[in-house]
Parts: C-alpha cells; sequence; structure tokens
C-alpha cells in the first residue's frame, strides 16, 4: 500500500467508513470505463441503468482533470486551458465488461464571466431537467477549487440542488496549489461553508489531479454508491 493510500485508509476509518472501502474504490476504477453518449439536449439522455454519480463545479476548476485521474486514464474526459469548453452531459459507463457498475457523468462547467445570461438560463434549464428527472442519479460531487474557495455561484448552484432533493457533496480540487498548511483550513471552510445548504453531504474531500491526494478516498466513497452486484466479479468475492 502507498503511502498516499494508507494515509487514505486512516482518513476513511475516522470517518467511520468500512476498510474495505479502499479495496473496492481501487478494483472498480481499475475496470472498463468507456464514454457511452454525449447529450445537448433532455430528450438525448441514454436510458436510465447503473447508479449515476455527477461532478459539477465552476468552468476550469478541473472536472476533467479529476475524472481522469479516478479512472487511471489520461484522456477518457477532455481536457481545456478554455473555461467552459465542455457544454454537453458526458457519459462514461464504470465498471466489468458487460456489468455496469455505475454511470460517471461530467456536467457543463457553470460561473465563467464571460458567459451571456441566454448561455446561463440554457445551462440551468438542460442540467435542472436532468437533475430533477434522473432517478438514478445517486449524488452530485460539488466541485471547488480549493485555492479560491465557496464563490456565490456555488451558492447559488447548491441552493438550486437544495430544491432537487439529490444528495450532493463538496469535493475540493488543486490542493497541490496550496501550501501544505493551508489545506486543513480550506477544508474547514468549506465545512462551515455547507451547513446553511440542507442536502449538502457533510464530508468535504481534498483532491489533487497531480499529486494523487485525495483520490483514494474518494474513490472509496463512490464505490460505496455503486450497484453492489457488479462487486460480484471483484476477486475473493463472495
Amino acid at each position: 500500500m502507498s503511502d498516499e493510500e494508507e494515509a487514505a485508509k486512516v482518513a476513511l476509518e475516522g470517518k467511520g467508513l468500512l476498510k474495505g472501502d479502499l479495496d473496492a474504490g481501487r478494483w472498480l476504477f481499475a475496470q472498463p470505463c468507456d464514454f457511452l453518449r454525449g447529450a445537448t439536449e433532455i430528450g438525448n439522455l441514454p436510458p436510465p441503468g447503473a447508479p449515476e454519480i455527477c461532478f459539477a463545479g465552476r468552468s476550469n476548476v478541473g472536472k476533467s482533470s479529476l475524472v481522469n485521474a479516478l479512472t487511471g486514464r489520461n484522456t477518457l474526459a477532455r481536457t481545456s486551458n478554455t473555461p467552459g469548453r465542455t457544454q454537453e452531459l458526458n457519459f462514461f459507463t464504470l465498471g466489468p465488461k458487460g456489468y455496469p457498475a455505475l454511470t460517471l457523468v461530467d456536467l457543463p462547467g457553470y460561473g465563467y464571466a464571460r458567459e451571456t445570461r441566454t448561455r446561463v438560463e440554457q445551462w440551468t434549464k438542460l442540467v435542472m431537467a436532468y437533475l430533477q428527472g434522473r432517478v438514478v442519479l445517486q449524488r452530485v460531487l460539488v466541485l471547488i477549487d480549493a485555492r479560491h474557495g465557496l464563490k456565490d455561484s456555488d451558492h447559488e448552484v447548491m441552493k438550486l440542488l437544495d430544491t432537487t432533493a439529490v444528495s450532493y457533496q463538496v469535493v475540493l480540487t488543486k490542493t497541490d496549489k496550496l501550501k501544505a498548511t493551508e489545506v486543513a483550513p480550506r477544508l474547514e471552510e468549506a465545512r462551515q461553508g455547507i451547513r446553511r445548504h440542507v442536502a449538502a453531504h457533510p464530508m468535504v474531500i481534498a483532491t489533487s489531479s497531480v499529486r494523487g491526494e485525495g483520490i483514494a478516498e474518494l474513490r472509496a466513497e463512490i464505490a460505496s454508491l455503486a450497484d453492489p452486484e457488479a462487486f460480484r466479479y471483484k476477486p475473493g468475492a463472495v
């Protein structure tokens, strides 16, 4: 077990999670992960299937980089230096071949200053229609740049999420851009910031796609939401 995984194990045990979650997360994200479909209209969504986890966040927050880090694939999700490039809901299946355990959904970014009112309205209409009507959606991961913390646009999106009855969880990104002594205070700031939101999950996870920090912990958290039937194909499963 690497130093990062050992640290994540200690963190998970401190949160009351099972010791086996790290193994489950590692195994799950080593399975095939394939692009399923991109949708720009609600009518183009794939039929509901495996449980879904979606990634939301401000433009250029590092969503694509985090998806790539979780799956260990450098080109699975597109990355760009141009904020707002991703303008569709992108669906990826994850799990043993023929037995998807999860569907990962990359949502369009929000909060870019150059976005027009029309574009913001289109984003809100598409994403809210998905969030409110997707029965297989298990959790929304709201990504926050650790350097900047929760912004007004993040709180506005979380207010919208509070109305959907879908649980969401804050994940800090780009912690490698902070000094080591700054990470804990940013975590506490985020914990305090989400207290005003009724549907927010109380656990905040800090990650770095560059250094791999928090990746094992986040994999374990996501694996706990997967279809348990898929784990029948895990070596050593009963």
